[in-house]
């Protein structure tokens, strides 16, 4: 089956007690049981719910996998990963990440005795001068947030698995219509559903995608125990997205390719990041493991000051001004003061997050609108 039928029909059957196409949005919080026991495969709807249980079947076949776990957001499915663990532990990440991945491993897990790294991985080999004996973990996003790094998502988990390592990869900047990275060697494939796959702004939602039975038997398990679970109506909205996943990242892609080499033509633009330009650092490993560049673009001004990005941010009118991205419509942030502000200035200057840096998000507006948008607010720097 091919992804663009999978996102509207795999897992996904009529209702059996009523023939509704759109798979119902179950709201309860218990079922019926005949004798204790005794039940048709749904006890208490933290367990089970048949709208989530659809989504569920649905996301693994997106990302090839044979399970996935749904969460109330990005950040509840990376603490059940994160709970895999146990003090003493070490977890190796990618030094450019999401920064609330930093806070939950750094402050959150840090106090309970869990390790954490930041490091380059962009050149694979670097993983195996980083591998201790407490390391247990090796935690990849890619596209990186905000500065669109590339990981050699293949090259990263055949190391890990020589060393009998866990990997988990955060594919939300990517989507599964971009990348699949179980495909690629990964353990464990994290989305903040919140982004593309329900890409509407309108739902908080995280997810897991395994290959594994018997990991998905124990991040059921968390999930159960833990209780951090989405509520049906947010499975529903996420159903309702996953239907033209493929249709909007492929509008958002295209647009944000001519955003990005537009930018980088733009007399008050010093740098544009964005891992389709052929001088991107890895971006033949792009070219091999995504199917097109994304819809992320960041980007760094000449006159590179606070002052000067502030006015930039604060100036357009079809992108807002907000956190999140993927969603259908265009967005433009301030990473240093709103998604990475958990994360020390000296750590993000290091990766290149300056002050000044420009995240977008792009959406599925005429590409047109969105240019002279932006056009319109660069001139007040």
């Amino acid at each position: 089956m091919k992804f663009a039928t999978k996102v509207i029909h795999a897992g996904i059957e009529p209702d059996p007690s009523t023939g509704a196409v759109m798979t119902p949005i179950f709201q309860t919080s218990t079922y019926a049981q005949a004798a204790p026991g005794d039940h048709k495969g749904y006890e208490y709807a933290r367990t089970q719910n048949p709208t989530r249980s659809t989504l569920e079947k649905n996301l693994a076949a997106l990302e090839n996998g044979v399970d996935a776990i749904c969460f109330g957001s990005g950040l509840a499915a990376q603490d059940a990963v994160t709970k895999l663990l146990q003090a003493g532990d070490e977890i190796v990440a990618v030094n450019d990440l999401y920064g609330g991945s930093y806070r939950q491993m750094v402050r959150v897990y840090g106090p309970w005795g869990l390790k954490s790294r930041f490091v380059d991985l962009y050149t694979a080999e670097n993983l195996e001068q980083e591998i201790g004996p407490d390391t247990k973990l090796i935690w990849i996003e890619t596209p990186t947030n905000p500065m669109l790094n590339i990981v050699d998502i293949e090259a990263i988990c055949t190391i890990a698995r020589k060393h009998g390592i866990l990997t988990c990869v955060d594919n939300t900047f990517a989507s599964p219509y971009l990348q699949n990275p179980l495909d690629l060697g990964a353990d464990i494939v994290l989305h903040s559903a919140t982004k593309y796959i329900g890409g509407h702004s309108d739902v908080v939602h995280g997810c897991l995608v395994v290959k594994d039975p018997a990991l998905a038997e124990r991040l059921h398990f968390i999930q159960n125990a833990s209780g951090a679970v989405p509520g049906p109506m947010d499975c529903f909205l996420v159903l309702r997205g996953i239907k033209t996943l493929h249709l909007r990242v492929q509008r958002a892609c295209e647009n944000a390719e001519i955003i990005a080499r537009h930018l980088a033509q733009h007399p008050k633009v010093a740098k544009v990041f964005w891992p389709g330009f052929e001088n991107h650092p890895n971006h033949a490993i792009a070219k091999k493991q995504m199917r097109m560049f994304g819809g992320m673009v960041s980007f760094d001004l000449k006159e590179n000051t606070l002052e000067n990005a502030t006015k930039v941010l604060s100036s357009t009118h079809l992108f807002t001004l907000a956190e999140s991205l993927g969603g259908v419509e265009s967005l433009i942030g301030h990473p240093a003061s709103m998604t990475h502000a958990s994360i020390p200035r000296e750590a993000r200057l290091k990766v290149g997050l300056t002050d000044s840096l420009i995240r977008l998000s792009i959406g599925v507006e005429d590409v047109t609108d969105l240019i002279a948008d932006l056009d319109a607010a660069l001139e007040l720097v």
